[in-house]
């Protein structure tokens, strides 16, 4: 039983988790019914064009509303990492000064989010960066803050620790969702007391509860991934161990090639490129 406390309670941080702003979260009844079209990501390396998906209808919403009040013009990819992404959206990027530390800046909202397992971290994602589960346990996106996935190819043997790797994250995720549950709310206040009390044995009885309850929940929620997807990580490349925890909005579908070119830029601490890299989102 040794560190289900841990476990159970606080959540364990992505590797690449973005650090945002954190504000008011968007009014789903207040996003309409997003429309469609392809966008235009113009920057100082060439263009790509995306496609957005109609399975994440909020953030397609709201990356429409964007463009279309020219949020992006002028931004930075202000963080760079070869073989993983590249991100940008972030307001204070605009006409910053050379050493400025960017990441943090957004609209003042946060979108509610769209995470679905059959969208995955292929080459030329789109996804909406966000903070940390330890911070943002609803793992709202960021209302402005995208990467795009650069990756490489997986090996078969990868995907099956990748597969391992993520379903460890979501019986942290049920266990953490369980136990601040209102039908356990008795068993918390329990594990709250004795764990004060350094009573661990006690604490342990009704951890153990919980721990039940995610191994009867649990095979619901499984991941795992289909031989499509297999193929697309063996040759295609990309980032799967960020699978089931950021929300995939979009793709790239021409322009893979400048991904390859901005991944690879020379970058500073922080992984801001010594060059900026200008960004211009126009609707096609």
């Amino acid at each position: 039983m040794k560190g289900k406390i841990t476990a159970l309670i606080a959540l364990t941080a992505l590797t690449y988790s973005c650090h945002l702003m954190s504000g008011k979260n968007a009014n789903e009844n207040e996003v309409k019914e997003a429309g469609s079209g392809l966008y235009l990501i113009e920057t100082t390396y060439g263009n790509m064009t995306v496609k957005l998906y109609d399975e994440t209808p909020l953030h397609k919403k709201n990356f429409e509303e964007l463009v279309a009040k020219q949020f992006f013009e002028g931004l930075l990819f202000h963080r760079v990492i070869k073989d993983f992404m590249i991100q940008g959206g972030d307001p204070n990027s605009k006409d910053a000064a050379p050493n400025e530390q960017l990441g943090s800046g957004g609209p003042g909202y946060t979108i509610p989010a769209e995470i679905n397992e059959q969208l995955i971290h292929k080459k030329g994602a789109l996804a909406a960066a966000r903070q940390s589960d330890q911070v943002n346990p609803e793992r709202a996106s960021s209302g402005s803050q995208f990467y795009i996935v650069h990756g490489k190819p997986v090996p078969a043997a990868e995907l099956t620790n990748v597969e391992a790797y993520i379903n460890n994250g979501k019986r942290q995720y049920l266990g953490y969702s369980l136990f601040n549950a209102p039908m356990n709310a008795a068993i918390k206040e329990k594990v709250t007391q004795f764990q004060q009390e350094a009573n661990k044995d006690s604490m342990n009885v009704y951890l153990q509860k919980i721990e039940e309850q995610i191994n009867d929940s649990f095979p619901k929620v499984e991941f795992k991934y289909s031989q499509e997807a297999k193929q697309i990580y063996q040759t295609q490349g990309g980032t799967p161990q960020l699978d089931a925890a950021y929300t995939i909005f979009g793709e790239v579908t021409e322009g893979l090639d400048i991904i390859d070119s901005i991944a690879k830029v020379p970058t500073l601490q922080g992984d801001r490129p010594v060059e900026d890299i200008i960004m211009s989102i126009k609707k096609i």
